[in-house]
């Protein structure tokens, strides 16, 4: 095999060469990735666990069909709809029927993707691509990165020894580790880690041992089906008028972290296989978890990190990851195994995770060529970044509109990301949308 003696020289991006263990492990290193803010937003929110891990993995294998199984991209729950979450629990009096009603709403969310979608393939790429120079998306992923600091500096705080071992753990074999070491260093932060805080006794090994082997993933009373048992018309325009624009903010970020797997791959997935097919799979992801009571899905910045970490871009891998999902998603047992995992392990990991997906947003400006001495492009760069970041460390977070009775919220990345566009559309001076290509 010509390429393995070049394997400890050059970037692994196909894990034919791996072998089936090496691989595995692979989807085990995304899998943790991905796992802690996956489950996060159904514990914030008060929705289905195992529903949510269930819907992540068919989710992402249902994105990969639709991609033509080339972007390497795990879908995860999506931050952006919690707001709508609480506002609807509230319209509903905190019933237990509010989220039938929150998953009507992000099934329709999911359809505004699909629309998008047609009109993207309708008008072409490029109509995309002129609105997203690298100029916009690299500030863009710097902010989804930098956005995500608070909360792995607040995990590494809960216990600096175990995240100090996590980082530790990383650096040495990311930089010093040979042959499958050096791609899977993650996963052997996270495991380490783990292993000492488990032998210091810092784990409660009691959910493990409670937890059943096999469970159902799915509450009917908690899907949209279930929605006839109580109906009421009048909840509906209140939980539309909620959710729905939501999805017009989170298809911008959708955007931006598509570009952030393209700079990081070296390949151009905007234009194949197309920003279309990327917003399909997510839409379609998002409307069918939301059938079953499961959070909105969106591209996982964390495990664009663990890509540009390992330099393992075979999208297998990425469905590896989402089959194991799946198991965990019927399994509490295995699910409470990682659940347990201590909230300093994946501080470190994440303070790592987090830098690598700011640092995507550097190369992305870097190998575009984004010519800095053009106040035109500081201007626009530096209002993306200020009022992404600066909004999101603000007091409630997020811009909050008022239309009629209900309240909008629009997150710091959002309102940066559509400033930037508009900023990049009415400057007068070049658009430098250069294609993003391979070194």
């Amino acid at each position: 095999m010509e390429n393995s003696k070049n394997q400890n020289q050059e970037p692994i991006t196909d894990a034919k060469v791996l072998g089936i263990p090496k691989t595995m492990l692979l989807g085990l290193q995304h899998l943790f990735a991905m796992f802690g803010a996956t489950v996060l937003v159904p514990v914030i929110s008060g929705l289905n666990v195992s529903a949510t891990l269930l819907f992540a993995g068919v989710g992402t294998l249902l994105f990969h069909k639709i991609t033509k199984k080339i972007v390497p991209a795990f879908l995860g729950s999506s931050f952006a709809f919690l707001t709508g979450y609480a506002t609807i629990r509230g319209i509903c009096n905190n019933s237990d029927h509010w989220v039938s009603y929150a998953c009507l709403g992000v099934f329709v969310a999911g359809l505004v993707y699909v629309l998008i979608s047609y009109l993207i393939k309708k008008f072409g790429s490029e109509t995309v691509l002129k609105f997203f120079p690298p100029v916009v998306t690299g500030p863009v992923i710097i902010a989804i990165g930098l956005n995500l600091s608070a909360n792995a500096i607040e995990k590494c705080g809960e216990n600096i020894l175990l995240a100090l071992i996590a980082i530790i753990v990383i650096i040495i074999a990311n930089i010093y580790g040979k042959g499958i070491v050096k791609i899977v260093p993650i996963f052997l932060g996270i495991f380490v880690s783990y292993i000492f805080a488990l032998v210091t006794g810092q784990i409660d090994t009691a959910p493990i041992a409670n937890a059943a082997w096999i469970g159902l993933p799915i509450k009917y009373n908690d899907t949209v089906f279930s929605i006839f048992n109580n109906f009421d018309a009048s909840i509906i325009p209140s939980t539309l008028l909620t959710m729905v624009p939501i999805a017009l903010v989170t298809i911008v970020e959708h955007v931006g972290n598509i570009c952030a797997i393209s700079s990081t791959i070296g390949k151009d997935l905007i234009k194949y296989p197309g920003v279309n097919k990327t917003l399909l799979g997510d839409g379609l992801a998002t409307s069918l978890a939301a059938l079953f009571g499961a959070p909105a899905n969106t591209t996982y910045g964390e495990n664009t990190g663990v890509l540009a970490i390992s330099k393992v871009y075979d999208p297998k891998v990425i469905r590896i990851a989402a089959v194991f999902a799946v198991i965990l998603s019927i399994s509490p047992k295995f699910a409470a195994v990682i659940n347990v995992m201590p909230a300093g392990t994946m501080g470190g990991v994440s303070l790592i995770l987090y830098g690598m997906i700011a640092s995507v947003g550097i190369k992305t400006m870097i190998v575009s060529k984004v010519d800095f001495e053009s106040q035109r492009n500081i201007l626009i760069s530096s209002i993306i970044l200020i009022l992404s970041i600066g909004i999101n460390f603000s007091k409630n977070g997020a811009i909050m509109l008022q239309l009629g009775s209900q309240a909008l919220s629009i997150s710091g990345l959002s309102v940066g990301a559509i400033t930037g566009i508009i900023l990049n559309i009415i400057l007068p001076g070049k658009n430098n949308n250069k294609a993003i290509e391979k070194e």
